[in-house]
């Protein structure tokens, strides 16, 4: 009987984290699908200026809706700490599906003028606070699920969907590139894989309003209910909220550097064509997703703290190298080796990042805990990334971004090499 009802746990554990991690796919999915048909409709919102301009333009937006994170994060965490994480999650990936909607039927500049970039904003705008809710209230929610023992392996799953849902952005990218011509994904291909992460929301929808609210959430009395996801309770552990800033700064930096910013250093500066760095970027991504659980299930043995340093270490002797060597070279299997090499290293911070920062909080701030510092980190650091490197290129001094990068994972090594060990201070009973 035991062993059926053990079982029988195991079986809603899984579940639960499946219709968690499947939403957080698709809202990921709706945000980068923005980045990775930028390259197709940055002419059609930013018509003037030559390709870097036109694409420095969307990506000055993609970081507008970067900025939006922290005020997400904090409606949202404040609203998972005080109703449940199941009722967050659900309006996260409502407001997600407008978003991608309006971005999907919003007409050209050549149609309504600056109503055209104007409309774009407003849309990512939206698109960013949905994110910002998501990201602390998933991680809260995969970490709180999760057996004790295997939450290193379990929470890695946040990037595992968050990946896949960059991958499905450009596995949808291939399929249009073999079907639709250059100017056809240009004039109203790119439309498409808006409207698909709009349908795929309402499905994700149902799945979440299906979920188990989690036990310590539930579990919470009333009168913690009552100071719960306010902003004065959170600045009770300053430490905490000093860590998870140092321990995004440059994980962020990295992850936004790696995953995002090289598609677009592979076509724009390295000059291959883009269906060739699609294939490179799908495939490297690929790998990186099956990474994340084998490392999560390995800090759940060893301990968060030596995979961070890895990165941490890695990432600050090798970000430099790494981009001289892409910037030389023109054959597509090196261009993936040398990716996959920073996605391995990045794997120290993604695969763990999310269950180090639910440790360090109890409950009643969990949320908001984990999302707000990391929001602000990320739309000061993460989101600028793609927009710092572009302008470098334009003013000619593109090498200094590599040293920016490295820069960024030095300081998050210094947290890294100061921190303890979280799974040994858990506040997750």
């Amino acid at each position: 009987m035991s062993q059926s009802i053990n079982r029988e746990q195991k079986r809603r554990i899984t579940a639960n984290i499946f219709k968690g991690s499947v939403g957080n796919l698709i809202e990921w999915y709706d945000w980068y699908v923005y980045s990775a048909f930028a390259v197709y409709f940055s002419a059609e919102f930013f018509p003037k200026g030559d390709a870097t301009s036109q694409l420095l333009n969307t990506a000055a937006v993609f970081a507008i809706g970067f900025l939006m994170r922290p005020i997400g994060s904090l409606l949202m965490g404040r609203y998972a700490d005080r109703h449940g994480r199941r009722a967050a999650l659900t309006l996260s990936v409502t407001i997600m599906a407008g978003g991608s909607l309006v971005i999907a039927f919003t007409p050209s500049y050549a149609s309504i003028g600056m109503g055209a970039p104007i409309i774009l904003v407003l849309a990512r705008l939206l698109q960013g606070i949905s994110l910002g809710g998501e990201y602390g209230t998933s991680a809260t929610y995969l970490s709180e699920m999760a057996s004790s023992g295997r939450r290193g392996y379990y929470s890695s799953f946040q990037y595992v969907t968050l990946v896949a849902g960059q991958l499905v952005a450009l596995g949808v990218q291939i399929v249009l590139q073999q079907i639709l011509s250059e100017p056809e994904m240009k004039a109203w291909g790119w439309r498409i894989p808006f409207v698909i992460g709009a349908l795929g929301a309402l499905v994700v929808l149902w799945l979440r309003r299906t979920m188990d609210e989690s036990e310590q959430f539930e579990k919470m009395g009333e009168q913690s209910k009552k100071k719960a996801g306010t902003l004065r309770e959170l600045m009770k552990y300053p430490k905490a909220v000093l860590t998870v800033v140092g321990l995004t700064l440059g994980g962020t930096v990295a992850f936004n550097t790696y995953t995002t910013y090289l598609q677009k250093f592979m076509v724009n500066t390295i000059g291959m064509d883009k269906v060739t760095v699609s294939w490179i970027n799908f495939l490297a991504l690929l790998i990186f997703v099956i990474l994340q659980p084998l490392a999560g299930l390995l800090s759940d043995r060893i301990g968060r703290r030596p995979l961070l340093l890895g990165f941490g270490i890695l990432g600050t002797l090798l970000t430099v190298p790494l981009f001289v060597l892409l910037e030389h070279t023109e054959a597509p299997f090196v261009a993936f080796m040398l990716m996959l090499a920073a996605l391995v290293i990045v794997t120290g911070y993604t695969s763990i990042n999310a269950i180090v920062k639910a440790e360090l909080f109890p409950t009643e701030i969990r949320a908001l805990g984990v999302g707000f510092p990391y929001a602000v980190t990320v739309a000061i650091f993460g989101g600028t990334a793609e927009f710092i490197a572009l302008g470098l290129k334009s003013l000619n001094m593109e090498s200094m971004f590599y040293y920016y990068v490295a820069a960024c994972v030095a300081i998050s090594l210094i947290t890294y090499w100061r921190m303890g060990e979280s799974s040994k201070t858990s506040k997750i009973e």
